[in-house]
């Protein structure tokens, strides 16, 4: 994983995204999903755009279900945004960069 992008798993999910309380993307995604494949490089550079600021993400929805069930992804990719370890926002498919540079900053602005 490039560009500070974190893999979360089912274990994790609730140190890393709930309990850390700084602001969060998730990329709910399976390896069998041609459109992750498309969003991933985007996420890495978001990730690599807001080191240190926002918490990135990756949750293999195959491998870790119970995130995937909790916050219910229905379909891949999601992207999750956190703020307070709470769902402030989520955008479901492919998204431009840019689109995703302006939830996070909207997610900093608190």
């Amino acid at each position: 994983m490039g560009g500070g992008v974190v893999e979360l798993t089912d274990q994790s999910f609730q140190q890393e995204v709930i309990q850390r309380g700084q602001p969060a993307l998730v990329d709910f995604w399976a390896v069998w999903c041609g459109p992750c494949r498309m969003v991933a490089p985007i996420v890495e550079e978001v990730a690599g755009q807001y080191a240190g600021k926002i918490t990135v993400g990756k949750l293999n929805v195959d491998d870790h279900i119970q995130a995937a069930t909790q916050f219910r992804v229905m379909n891949i990719p999601t992207l999750i945004f956190f703020n307070g370890g709470k769902e402030v926002d989520r955008v479901v498919g492919v998204a431009p960069k840019q689109d995703l540079i302006k939830k996070c900053e909207q997610l900093l602005a608190g």
